[in-house]
């Protein structure tokens, strides 16, 4: 072949790859509305299914019910992980998902007081029953229980403990609970009740003392995942690779519970 045809036939092959190259930059990386208990578990779990695979994923933590009022409007989430399984349950009444997506996880709550804290971690809330009549208890964080499941829960733990409507005017409510947990932890509470995942990840497991609360006081968390129409293939394979041993490890660490089956 003359060098005039080899180049045309490289230019051939060369120029529709070139013509394709700005079309996949901008194809957008599959997005994960996951609930904020699952920050520190996932982002291992996402870690490692990114080096095993070549894929590539965007998470975004926030509360359960907030994401479901947003997938609900049309927010371009493909994968929802809910701390609480109705939200997924009514999103797929609304048509919104694929399916009625399949349960990944049972959370636990606990309190956690920081170090320097008047409260004692006494997972009874027996101290800070105590703390509510002596005056040491000024505030104390949960998730607001309008729309963060463990919010609700932590609500219903309270109630159970018959402290609900004493120690309203002292709640301190995070947007999620990752952020009832930062500001149990930071100054702006002298405790809260939390996700036990969170209280288990080493950032925060130094600041302060946890206490698990008795499961029997609440709601359980039964945490489920979705797929929303369209999902691309790659989350199609993370739904799937989050029922395997190496990432319900990583789940078991952070003190989630796997669902039996």
């Amino acid at each position: 072949m003359s060098p005039k045809r080899r180049l045309a036939a490289l230019l051939a092959v060369a120029l529709p790859l070139a013509g394709a190259l700005p079309a996949l930059r901008a194809q957008p990386v599959p997005t994960v509305a996951a609930a904020s208990d699952l920050k520190f578990a996932l982002e291992e779990a996402v870690a490692r299914f990114e080096q095993d695979t070549g894929h590539r994923l965007r998470l975004v933590f926030g509360s359960s019910g907030n994401f479901y009022s947003q997938i609900l409007q049309g927010a371009p989430f493909q994968m929802f992980m809910s701390a609480d399984e109705d939200f997924v349950f009514r999103l797929h009444d609304a048509g919104k998902t694929l399916d009625r997506g399949r349960l990944y996880a049972v959370g636990r709550i606990g309190i956690l007081v920081p170090h320097g804290s008047p409260l004692k971690a006494d997972g009874t809330l027996q101290d800070l029953a105590a703390a509510l009549k002596d005056g040491r208890l000024r505030r104390f964080a949960i998730a607001n229980p309008d729309h963060a499941p463990y919010g609700m829960r932590a609500r219903e733990a309270l109630r159970h403990a018959g402290l609900w409507d004493t120690i309203q005017p002292r709640l301190v409510y995070g947007e999620n609970v990752s952020q009832a947990a930062q500001f149990a932890t930071s100054g702006s509470a002298q405790g809260g009740i939390v996700a036990l995942s969170l209280a288990l990840a080493p950032s925060v497991a130094k600041l302060g003392d946890f206490a698990l609360v008795d499961e029997s006081w609440h709601q359980p968390l039964r945490q489920r995942m979705v797929l929303t129409k369209g999902a691309p293939p790659a989350l199609r394979a993370f739904y799937d690779y989050l029922a395997t041993p190496p990432a319900q490890a990583i789940m078991k660490r952070y003190g989630f519970e796997m669902p039996r089956g």
